[in-house]
């Protein structure tokens, strides 16, 4: 049954929207009428925030996944809502998942931090470093989950910057994937050769779409990350990590491009295809690479001669919450090797009609380094 690339407009939970994606949001929306899936409590955050979980599906095998776990990473969040309403559907494919798969979905880890725009919890935390110890009630919640649960398969789900590119190329990393090691050696075990695999599956259905613009995440070992720590007790589990696409710093597409993997994933596993990929695929896959600003600017010392010949700055945002919106506000510049890094948004000052819209941006004229 092929994956359905138009289906997402229909579907879409258009009640939410952009970067800022919170607590009250996700309980507005688990409080709209028939809704085909249970929600219950798993426990609360460090300032009392609910945490909940859905279920949905009656079939054996066992799917757990986890959205903004870091509060301010709220794509995948949005996409697994999305996947919600289609499940909830009367598409074929999606009754089909529901037969084969129970699913376990926390949709925001980390309701403090959502609130507060901040990747750590309440208490300055990072969730994803706390695997082992488990300092927070955060990830208690998540481990008690994972223990009662006892899924087949894990999906860790989040944000990633605008920095990275594709490989050696000038493509952005919209989409990446990783199949955490297990080991110091990322020795290739059972289940982490299951992510592989499964991985594969959605990079062959994404390159349909976004050709080139999906990566490889880095792979080192951390005993703290909760990827490691899952793959380690045996359970196959993949990082998703939603980039950037082109323009969409609201990221409203990369919310589709993760849907439409989510929805390959599990309709990999249901129809018990997984083998049908091959695990050398999955290191085919180009390996981020840190290259991107979201502004470059090339030839400064034509606009400001205090700079030497062929001085390229680099500028990255920073993104501040403001009245319940997140704002991209530009950094102070960095001298860059212009051969090296590739921009969003370029302008060269050797070309007037870029130089006359840099004219216009508050930050060009504000500039020192």
């Amino acid at each position: 049954m092929p994956i359905p690339l138009a289906a997402h407009a229909s579907i879409k939970e258009n009640s939410i929207g952009g970067r800022y994606v919170t607590h009250s949001q996700i309980q507005q929306f688990f409080q709209q009428a028939d809704k085909p899936f249970s929600v219950h409590g798993v426990g609360a955050s460090v300032e009392g925030r609910s945490i909940q979980a859905i279920q949905m599906g009656s079939g054996p095998l066992r799917v757990l996944m986890w959205s903004q776990m870091h509060g301010n990473e709220s794509t995948t969040t949005k996409a697994v809502l999305d996947l919600l309403n289609f499940l909830g559907s009367d598409e074929g494919l999606g009754k089909s998942i529901l037969r084969h798969c129970t699913l376990q979905i926390i949709p925001m880890l980390n309701p403090d931090g959502a609130e507060a725009y901040t990747r750590a919890n309440a208490k300055g935390v990072d969730l994803n470093r706390d695997a082992l110890d488990r300092s927070q009630p955060e990830s208690r919640v998540l481990h008690h989950v994972y223990e009662d649960f006892k899924p087949d398969f894990c999906f860790n789900l989040h944000d990633q910057r605008t920095i990275f590119n594709v490989g050696d190329t000038d493509r952005p990393a919209t989409v990446s994937f990783l199949a955490p090691a297990h080991d110091e050696e990322r020795s290739i075990s059972n289940s982490r050769e299951t992510s592989m695999r499964l991985i594969a599956a959605m990079n062959q259905s994404l390159q349909t779409v976004i050709p080139g613009q999906v990566g490889r995440y880095d792979d080192a070992f951390n005993v703290n990350c909760v990827g490691d720590t899952f793959q380690m007790l045996g359970t196959p589990t993949l990082l998703f990590e939603a980039g950037h696409f082109p323009n969409d710093y609201q990221r409203e597409k990369t919310r589709e491009l993760i849907f439409l993997a989510l929805l390959k994933a599990l309709h990999t596993i249901s129809e018990g295809q997984i083998g049908q990929y091959a695990r050398a695929a999955y290191f085919e896959i180009p390996e981020n690479r840190k290259q991107f600003f979201d502004i470059v600017i090339r030839n400064v010392h034509l606009a400001k001669a205090q700079y030497p010949s062929k001085t390229a700055w680099g500028i990255l945002f920073r993104e501040t919450l403001n009245s319940g919106t997140v704002h991209f506000k530009p950094n102070d510049p960095e001298v860059i090797d212009p051969d090296r890094y590739f921009g969003h948004q370029n302008y060269d000052c050797a070309d007037q009609d870029d130089l006359e819209d840099l004219n216009r941006l508050p930050f060009w004229s504000e500039s020192v380094i």
